[in-house]
């Protein structure tokens, strides 16, 4: 019995989104039965359009319009900025392709390493859902110089409640990581 009070309640959750409107509709049909006057009927059924439209926006719309911001903003500048390449050895570019990549950030860079990535990571809307733009540049340690830019925009959350995961957007799918190191170091003689 307590499995199947379980499933019950998983499907509800996971499709109450579904399930809302459809009471907000049979309420509506209830109460515009009950109702004598044509301006009571028109009063229900607008308050239960609004509530549907509002719950549309809230589940869906919000997504959308956000997904809509970060697109709009990765066109303006997002993506990979060099402002320098560099020429490894074939040992030490095997050895960072070897890794992925994968430098050290600033904070725990060793006085050993030549290359480190600082990231700033701006906020435009901290709220469900959450909107930044992320901005990652990889920096030669002898003279400070930065070598290039990454500037990606994301979405994270704003899905109806659930017991999926939340959504996600990016444009980090222009351009991924690997592709923003590649574009600066290359394999020399």
């Amino acid at each position: 019995m307590k499995e199947i009070l379980n499933l019950a309640l998983v499907f509800f959750l996971s499709s109450y989104w579904l399930i809302v409107p459809i009471v907000f509709l049979v309420v509506m049909l209830f109460l515009l039965g009950t109702r004598k006057t044509n301006k009571g009927r028109w009063m229900i059924a607008t308050v239960t359009l609004i509530g549907v439209v509002l719950m549309a926006w809230y589940g869906f719309g919000r997504v959308a319009y956000y997904d809509w911001q970060v697109k709009r903003l990765c066109a303006i500048d997002g993506g990979v900025k060099v402002y320098e390449t560099v020429q490894l050895p074939t040992e030490k570019y095997n050895k960072y392709a070897n890794k992925n990549w994968i430098l050290p950030n600033k904070a725990k860079a060793k006085p050993s390493d030549e290359y480190f990535y600082e990231r700033e990571i701006v906020y435009y809307h901290r709220d469900n859902p959450q909107v930044t733009r992320q901005l990652t540049r990889i920096i030669r340690r002898s003279d400070g110089k930065v070598l290039g830019e990454y500037i990606r925009y994301g979405r994270g959350g704003g899905d109806l409640p659930g017991l999926w995961e939340g959504s996600s957007f990016s444009c980090a799918d222009i351009v991924r990581p690997p592709s923003f190191a590649t574009s600066i170091f290359k394999e020399g003689k």
